[in-house]
């Protein structure tokens, strides 16, 4: 299997970032980390095994991108609204630099927007928002709004909700979006969604599940038994649905 690492220094985000490239064709699958991820870290549990036979056929192609978690979302040192600017600053190193380098290696029409817990919510809020630049979007585990309290997991925004926050959090976007451009494009959109039965998360996701239906846009929502958020299953899932 290719293995290729790449390093660079982002002007966007003032520092260097890390990327590992697994494959050499296919759909290119753009691989938000979870909370504390790194661009290693889909190797290490064990995702980039359970594709390996897709990848050496030369059906999918992984980018998987170092997470900022600790400088946004979970920078509690900082003010809320700091914390959504560096989000926006990260979602625009994505757009600017690693979708055209993706893009400059792979000239394949698919593109797959894919993440595991946080990087579920990262992967589907950059895909609702941007429909024209993926073709499918393949989401485990995920909250789709970060300034819900739900069980052990709090507002990771304090509170703070302005413009930038509601934009950006699909569950509170998504029930008013009525613009029709934005709309065909979803509709055109392979969207998977995965979620253990006793999830903390499984009522968000019941909640997103029924504004897409709301909205004419077409999607799975796979319900697991039991706890699903977790490496052992989201290898399961990898297999199945990406």
């Amino acid at each position: 299997m290719n293995r290729e690492y790449l390093r660079w220094y982002s002007s966007r985000l003032s520092r260097e970032m890390e990327l590992l490239i697994f494959g050499h064709a296919g759909a290119k699958v753009l691989m938000f980390p979870t909370r504390e991820g790194r661009s290693w870290e889909y190797e290490q549990l064990g995702l980039v095994a359970a594709l390996k036979d897709k990848i050496e056929a030369g059906h999918l192609q992984l980018f998987c991108i170092d997470g900022l978690a600790s400088e946004t979302f979970y920078a509690q040192h900082v003010h809320p609204a700091e914390r959504m600017a560096r989000h926006v600053a990260f979602e625009e190193y994505v757009l600017n630099e690693v979708m055209p380098l993706m893009a400059s290696r792979n000239d394949n029409p698919c593109t797959i927007a894919q993440g595991c817990s946080l990087g579920a919510f990262q992967a589907a809020s950059l895909a609702f928002r941007h429909p024209h630049l993926f073709q499918k979007l393949v989401a485990f585990s995920g909250r789709y709004d970060l300034t819900m309290r739900i069980e052990c997991f709090g507002d990771l925004l304090d509170g703070h909700h302005d413009d930038r926050v509601y934009f950006h959090m699909p569950s509170q976007f998504l029930p008013g979006l009525g613009d029709s451009w934005q709309l065909d494009r979803l509709r055109q959109m392979d969207i998977v969604l995965t979620i253990g039965r006793e999830d903390p998360f499984l009522d968000n996701n019941l909640h997103l599940a029924r504004v897409l239906s709301e909205k004419g846009v077409r999607h799975q929502l796979h319900l697991w038994e039991g706890r699903a958020h977790r490496a052992g299953v989201w290898r399961k899932m990898a297999a199945l649905y990406i």
